[in-house]
């Protein structure tokens, strides 16, 4: 059999491109935050992870210009050897004053972040928990660490509970999850997860990937449930409200300190570019110094899950601005999501596995910068789309 035999064979992309429902890859002439433009054709952005809107605010674009200037475009080597400007140094010490821990450690991507601190943590004989509908990268660490992988059922804290009991006393143990589940915008119970964990003597990580500059005042899970001091590590990524690149980890400073020496992603990998590091030191004042935006993205947000639900739609247990419609078929989604696209909005199709077979569903998710105005359209376009099609 020849390696590449499952290459040749896999046509099912290439048929959906043929038949015009292919909704991935889709290369935007521009992206203005709220509006992008796709070969002339306008959308209102509903698929964007940029949270707070920054992307295009001329205070980040000025910082990460004025980098480029100073350092150029690139620091050319990993963090180990010679690729720690004083820059990453600052931005370390003010994330993990932002969220409250002693130290932080700044990695090149979010996924990196994950792959390196789970990986460097979890050893032979220890035990790493997931929610089963932890990200992709949380599980993909759990297989590069030499630990063993437990999993328990999404917001089960009664599983939770049952596979922490049935782990050795004097084995290292470590919980992972998300703070905010970036498909259907539920938010992790860490005031009764915390506690299982301490009564087990397990340690607790959340991914605030998606929770960063939308929860606890922009400071995410932990802070939203006022109870930093009970989670061990916090991460996030710079490329969502951080309107950047990269990701980074927060926690102990002894913990920090050995994951720095030991995640094999951020040794082998070359730090984050200077224009980078600037955006994302840019992007952390202005949501110290301006907690009106993360006010207004949760009022969008209350706007779009109320019209949704007066409409119809099933959008599931989302309290946060992202917000699923639940449509449960594969074909059916893809259409409904051609159709969207087609009347001028732009959502993500998500589908098995990156869902649950009958779960099927558009993945929308807002922005500070968005308007009401631009909101109730998108009502619009979904009432006469979901009439269209019988979904309400």
């Amino acid at each position: 059999m020849d390696l590449f035999d499952k290459a040749y064979a896999f046509t099912e992309a290439k048929e959906a491109i043929a038949a015009g429902f292919y909704p991935y890859f889709i290369p935007l002439t521009e992206n203005e935050g709220s509006e992008a433009l796709y070969k002339g054709h306008r959308l209102i952005m509903c698929g964007s992870n940029n949270y707070l809107g920054l992307t295009t605010d001329p205070r980040v674009r000025e910082a990460a210009i004025a980098a480029i200037h100073r350092y150029g475009t690139s620091c050319t080597g990993s963090r180990f050897l010679n690729g720690t400007l004083e820059m990453h140094e600052q931005l370390e010490h003010e994330l993990a004053e932002f969220v409250g821990k002693e130290a932080a450690l700044v990695f090149s991507t979010g996924m990196q972040v994950n792959l390196g601190a789970i990986s460097a943590l979890v050893g032979r004989g220890d035990y790493v928990i997931l929610d089963k509908e932890d990200h992709a990268s949380i599980v993909d660490a759990a297989k590069l660490s030499y630990g063993e992988t437990k999993r328990f059922g999404h917001q089960d804290m009664e599983e939770l509970e049952r596979v922490l009991s049935r782990l050795p006393e004097d084995r290292g143990k470590l919980v992972v999850v998300d703070g905010l589940y970036s498909m259907e915008g539920d938010i992790a119970p860490l005031p009764v997860m915390a506690p299982l964990c301490k009564k087990y003597g397990a340690r607790l990580m959340v991914d605030d990937a998606h929770a960063i500059g939308v929860l606890g005042g922009g400071r995410g899970t932990a802070a939203y449930y006022d109870m930093t001091d009970q989670v061990d590590l916090i991460m996030s990524t710079f490329s969502k409200s951080f309107a950047s690149l990269g990701g980074f980890i927060a926690g102990d400073e002894p913990v920090i300190h050995y994951i720095k020496h030991h995640a094999r992603s951020m040794i082998f990998s070359a730090s984050i570019p200077p224009s980078n590091a600037a955006a994302a030191l840019a992007s952390l004042k202005i949501m110290r110094d301006e907690p009106e935006r993360v006010e207004h993205l949760c009022k969008i947000a209350d706007h779009m899950r109320k019209g949704y639900r007066e409409l119809g739609f099933n959008i599931g247990n989302s309290t946060t601005p992202i917000i699923p419609v639940i449509i449960g078929e594969k074909m059916l989604t893809i259409y409904v999501w051609k159709r969207l696209f087609d009347e001028g909005v732009f959502v993500n199709p998500v589908l098995s596995p990156g869902v649950q077979p009958g779960r099927e569903l558009l993945r929308t998710s807002y922005m500070a910068t968005h308007t009401f105005e631009q909101m109730d359209r998108v009502l619009s376009v979904f009432e006469k789309v979901g009439k269209e099609t019988g979904l309400i």
